[in-house]
């Protein structure tokens, strides 16, 4: 794998920065070089926020934000309408969006033409399993469908291995179901 590097679009308390933490860490024990970092502007929630993930076979020696990104991930719908998602990607980009919208009419928003887009309804999926409106690990499930980045089981792996340390079994197990439902659920074009 060449270098692969994501932008993650949120708002602050929806778990962007954390969800590309998680992703770092299980690309990382695939034998994967990573790095994972934010970008905040006003700290507070509810305010946009991006995060960054370099993935890469080789050592990774650039520090900067991702400029051009090959993945694109957005965890709050609203921002389709308010940031400039598409800045900078490639005609080869992935986008995968948190949304009721099917990914032709998330083509025709963005104006994309031969980037891939991929939908679910991660909120959805996080108020049914998880109880809760923070659709982090439902679109981390979604990532590792549209991208093959990581495998399911890695990634169900490291969730329970991460959460374990902070969170009782059930939000644990919820969480684990967020992803497999996200994994199933998404839709591509």
């Amino acid at each position: 794998m060449a270098l692969t590097e994501i932008r993650w679009h949120g708002r602050g308390g929806q778990g962007a920065v954390t969800a590309a933490k998680v992703l770092a860490e299980v690309a990382m024990k695939t034998g994967k070089n990573v790095q994972a970092f934010p970008e905040y502007g006003p700290e507070r929630t509810g305010a946009p926020l991006r995060a960054y993930n370099r993935i890469s076979d080789s050592a990774l020696r650039l520090h900067t934000a991702v400029a051009n990104p090959n993945v694109v991930i957005v965890i709050d719908p609203s921002l389709l309408e308010s940031v400039d998602v598409t800045e900078g990607t490639a005609p080869g980009a992935v986008f995968v969006v948190n949304t009721t919208h099917c990914p032709a009419d998330i083509k025709k928003l963005l104006k994309l033409d031969r980037q891939a887009v991929f939908t679910v309804d991660a909120s959805r999926i996080a108020i049914e399993t998880i109880g809760r409106p923070i659709p982090n690990t439902p679109m981390l499930g979604a990532l590792a469908k549209a991208t093959g980045l990581v495998t399911l089981e890695d990634l169900l792996a490291d969730v329970k291995k991460s959460f374990g340390k902070k969170f009782s079994e059930q939000i644990i197990n919820s969480n684990l179901e967020a992803v497999k439902r996200a994994y199933k659920e998404v839709v591509g074009e």
